[in-house]
């Protein structure tokens, strides 16, 4: 679905440069999926490979996550997928809270404009941007949240998944969860 608020925030966010992240982007790595989806599934900050495309959860990560996305029912353009960061930090770091402050009007926005029954944040740094900091993700996750009246469901990252495998079983129990809530 095309929505024309969000292209326009998409093109704000291409030319923002209020934060240093801006110098060393190759792309704004702004969504990817239906624009009025249910579900929508926010991470950290792009990679390598996501600063290259310009398309977020494109590498390993994103395989696993699309696989995620389809156990639960949705195919990979039926979700809405976006980061905290729109620009990938130096060496892949964590962003600092000043660069997720920064990136924060461009997620309110693509919130507001979305409208998700159920947002999904994967791992400590999504959900600390959009639920504030509080304990780390192994104790917040699988317990809801909310966030302008909408569920957030906190679980691991993928890449943390891709690290230890065990970890994908606490993640299959919180898209369970996710799914009841969606009446899947």
């Amino acid at each position: 679905m095309r929505n024309t608020h969000l292209e326009s925030l998409r093109l704000d966010a291409s030319a923002c440069m209020a934060c240093p992240l801006h110098e060393g982007r190759t792309n704004s790595v702004f969504s990817r999926g239906d624009n009025g989806a249910e579900l929508v599934f926010i991470g950290e900050a792009p990679g390598y490979n996501e600063d290259q495309t310009g398309e977020p959860f494109c590498g390993r990560s994103g395989k696993l996550l699309d696989n995620m996305i389809k156990a639960i029912g949705y195919g990979r353009d039926e979700v809405y997928v976006c980061n905290i960061c729109k620009c990938r930090p130096p060496n892949n770091r964590k962003p600092v809270p000043d660069e997720m402050k920064k990136c924060e009007p461009f997620l309110i926005k693509q919130l507001e404009f979305v409208q998700p029954k159920v947002i999904v944040t994967l791992g400590a740094t999504a959900t600390e941007g959009l639920l504030g900091f509080g304990p780390g993700i192994t104790k917040r996750r699988g317990k809801w949240g909310e966030y302008n009246g909408i569920k957030v469901m906190p679980t691991f990252h993928p890449s943390y998944c891709l690290r230890n495998p065990n970890s994908k079983h606490d993640v299959w129990e919180d898209l369970q969860q996710v799914m009841k809530v969606l009446g899947k």
